[in-house]
Parts: structure tokens; C-alpha cells; sequence
């Protein structure tokens, strides 16, 4: 801690002369949201198309080649879209935050370079995937979906190890204001928020991209398409999602007890709790009123937030009065909305994932009720929304740090003007980008493959 502290004194810069930091986050934020849905098929996609190959190689049933072959057209759209965003990511880290990426861009470059060799490469075997399937033999094409599969995984690894970094700081030192011993090893995976981020994105992938997947083809049955094809199709994605979405919960205790002892203020803003309190309680919805520091119109539940947070319904947790109100996270009720909305999305996903469960264990089956598909056509626009929402309370959270308590987002965000005629030239790209990927989807969707007339209906 006393480390920390020095830290923290060296490097509070002074705040730049900058209108506009408002209109960064907000810039900056436009682009997670539309670049963290593509990293999820970027990490679990490709191992649904290579298990569904294998399942073919394994049982001889070209049904499951021609599942993995449609897929992997997807795979290859969606990789498109998302070297499009991710490189205009990489440009705004420089153009936004030039003061954080120069002041410790030592420490974490690290993870950048290896995430980009790991982007090189999944692009090569993502072309001799998707091009070698009449040119290469069966056992070998498979094997050539597994680097896709592993450098999906270390690129996203890499990023989420520097937020874990940005949420818990170390492996360096400071030497008269500067950085210097520079330990990126330690910084990239010696920080406590890695193996807990790190878990929780990749269980989070595989539920988005399965109840996705599993949606679409749900709506197809609404719409009277319901063959063998729709039904294999469907049952991949479906259960894989109906096993990672309640795992997701316990991985989601782990995170925030994480955070309760690292982050005590994101939680503090995370339940609205003004006051520093011994077995404090927990509130299901409601507003926070900053004038006067209370939940109206929430429902309480004595020490249950102790409880999550410590498991110990007496524990005290620290409030929002513990640190000034210009150390507080904001705005409180961002926070506290996409936090709820998390968890309550969550839930019902997991709930959804246990009537998934129970029916395939007892009557070895998929459910057959339409609310059941219905509610399965919702589940993965939610997913998404409670995998941004997620990512909400990590980077809203951590405010006003953009490394926590040693480095101030208004010290790190660019000096430079034009930054409002850039968000909207931003948005404009992402319309555009997405109304595209659209099109392609839906042209691929309609698409016929070769070996159509070979799967049985």
C-alpha cells in the first residue's frame, strides 16, 4: 500500500485543458460496446466450428461438416468486422489517452505485441481454414482449426491482462517521476483482477455466441424451418450456453468478492451504499439519491450485501463517504444500473440454462413449448446486453481512474481539439460498418453449400 501511495503521488499529472473528456469516455465507450460482442466469436466461435468438424470426422455424418463449413463463412465475416474495430481501438488508446499510453506503455506493450502476433496468425490459419476445405484431407483441415482456436484465446487473454493491470497496478517502479524497472511479466499476470476477468469474458463468451447461434435458428423454427439441419444446429450452441451460463454465476461471485477487497469504492458505488456500514445491506433495484447518499425505491435485504461480499453477514463495508466525492466513481447510477442488469440478465439466462438441463438429462430431448423458443430468440440480444453492461461496471467503475489510484482519466485524455467531430464521424463508421455485416450475414444465411442435398431433412 505505501508503494501505491508513492505511486500515486509521482504520477497525478496535472489535469489537461480538455472540453470534451465527457465526449472521450463516451467515444471510447461507443467502440467496446461494438468491438466486445465480435471478441467473444473471436474467442468462442471458432471452437464450436472446430468441435462440430470433429463431431463429423468422429461419426461420419456429413451433417456436421455442413454445419461447421456455414459457420466458419460466419467466422471468417465476423473476423473482418472485428480487425476493423479493433484497429480503430488501437488508434483511440493513442489519439485519447496519449498521457496514459506514454507514461506506461512500457509496462503493458508486452501484452499488445504478443495480442498482435496472435491476430497474425489466427488470420493465416483462418484462411487456410475456411479455403482448404476441398483442398486439404479431412484429418488435417481439423487440425488446422486449432492455432484459430489458440491464438483467439492468447489475443484476448493479452487485453484482458492489461485491464486486469489497469485494475490493479504493479511491475513497475517510479524513479523521479518516471517509470522505470519495468517487471511486464508481473504486471501483465502477477495482478489479481487477471485470473478473474479472465475467466469471467471467456465463460461470458461462450454464452453470448451459443444463445446467439441458438437464437437464430429458434426463430427459423418460429418461422416453420425445422429440420435436422435447424434442430443439430441449434443443440451445439444451446448447450454449451446451458452449461456456461450457470457457471457464470459462481465465476461471478469470485469477481465480485475480488473486487470487494481490492475495490471497495466500485462496490460501494456498484450498491449505492453511502456510509460505511457493519452488515450492510443489499438493494434490488431503485435510485440513488446523490443530495442525500439513499436508495429510494429499492428493496433492501439486511446483510446480504455483507454476505456476497465477504460471506459474512457482518462484515463492514466501506462506503462512498470513505473516499471524496472526487475519488467516487460516476455516475453512480450508470454503475449501479449496468451492475443490476448484469446480474439480473445473468439469472435469468442461467434459469433458461437449467430448464435446458433438465429436459435434454430427463427426456433426452429439446424443449418443445414455443415460449421456450421465444424466450430463446430474446436470450441472445440480452446476453450481449448484459456482456456490455458487465464491461460498464469494470471501466465506469473504476472512474475517475484509468489506472486505478495512480493515473486519473482528465490527466490521461488528449489535450487536442476536434475530439466531438471525430464522435460523430465515429458512430457514422459503425452504422455503416454494422449495416454491412448485416447484409453479409443475411447473404450467407441464404447461401447454399455443395454438399446441401447430402444432409437428410
Amino acid at each position: 500500500m505505501a508503494l501505491l501511495e508513492t505511486i500515486t503521488a509521482a504520477v497525478q499529472l496535472t489535469p489537461v485543458e480538455q472540453s470534451h473528456l465527457d465526449q472521450a469516455r463516451q467515444m471510447q465507450a461507443m467502440s467496446f460496446a461494438v468491438h466486445i460482442p465480435l471478441t467473444c466469436f473471436g474467442v468462442a466461435f471458432p471452437a464450436l466450428v472446430v468441435f462440430t468438424e470433429w463431431l463429423h470426422l468422429r461419426t461420419g455424418d456429413p451433417l456436421y461438416r455442413r454445419i461447421a463449413r456455414r459457420w466458419s463463412r460466419i467466422m471468417v465475416a465476423l473476423f473482418a468486422v472485428g480487425v476493423v474495430t479493433g484497429t480503430i481501438l488501437s488508434f483511440e488508446l493513442g489519439m485519447l489517452w496519449p498521457n496514459f499510453m506514454g507514461s506506461f506503455g512500457d509496462v503493458f506493450g508486452l501484452g499488445f505485441a504478443i495480442e498482435g502476433f496472435a491476430f497474425f496468425l489466427e488470420a493465416i490459419f483462418i484462411g487456410i481454414y475456411v479455403y482448404g476445405w476441398d483442398r486439404m484431407k479431412p484429418r488435417q483441415h481439423w487440425l488446422c482449426g486449432l492455432p484459430i482456436v489458440a491464438t483467439g484465446v492468447l489475443g484476448a487473454a493479452m487485453v484482458i491482462a492489461v485491464n486486469g493491470w489497469m485494475n490493479h497496478p504493479g511491475g513497475f517502479d517510479l524513479v523521479d517521476g518516471e517509470v522505470a524497472n519495468v517487471r511486464p511479466w508481473s504486471a501483465l499476470f502477477g495482478n489479481t483482477f487477471f485470473w478473474h476477468e479472465l475467466v469471467h469474458m471467456y465463460v461470458a463468451a461462450y454464452i453470448v455466441v451459443g444463445f446467439l447461434l441458438a437464437g437464430a435458428y429458434a426463430w427459423g423454427k418460429l418461422r416453420g424451418r425445422w429440420g435436422r439441419y435447424e434442430r443439430t444446429a441449434l443443440a451445439i450452441p444451446l448447450t454449451v450456453a446451458a452449461v456456461a451460463a450457470p457457471v457464470q454465476l459462481l465465476v461471478g461471485d469470485w469477481a465480485a468478492r475480488e473486487v470487494a477487497q481490492h475495490q471497495p469504492v466500485k462496490l460501494a458505488a456498484l450498491e449505492g451504499l453511502q456510509e460505511t456500514t457493519k452488515g450492510a445491506p443489499e438493494h434490488i433495484l431503485g435510485w440513488y439519491d446523490k443530495d442525500t447518499g439513499e436508495i429510494r425505491w429499492g428493496i433492501s435485504i439486511p446483510k446480504l450485501l455483507s454476505f456476497l461480499s465477504y460471506h459474512d453477514p457482518n462484515a463492514t463495508v466501506r462506503g462512498l463517504d470513505s473516499v471524496p466525492p472526487d475519488d467516487r466513481p460516476g455516475p453512480i447510477n450508470t454503475v449501479r444500473f449496468a451492475f443490476q442488469t448484469m446480474v439480473g440478465i445473468g439469472t435469468a439466462l442461467a434459469a433458461l440454462a437449467a430448464i435446458v438441463l433438465f429436459v435434454r438429462w430427463r427426456r433426452r430431448r429439446l424443449p418443445e413449448s414455443v415460449w421456450f423458443y421465444r424466450a430463446l430468440v430474446l436470450a441472445g440480444p440480452a446476453a450481449v446486453v448484459a456482456l456490455i453492461s458487465g464491461w460498464v461496471v469494470t471501466e465506469v467503475g473504476r472512474q475517475p481512474w484509468i489506472v486505478y489510484e495512480v493515473m486519473r482519466v482528465d490527466a490521461a485524455v488528449t489535450g487536442a481539439g476536434g475530439v466531438p467531430v471525430g464522435y460523430a464521424l465515429l458512430a457514422l463508421v459503425y452504422v455503416g460498418l454494422l449495416a454491412a455485416l448485416a447484409w453479409i450475414l443475411r447473404r450467407l444465411s441464404r447461401m447454399p453449400l455443395r454438399d446441401d442435398a447430402e444432409v437428410l431433412t
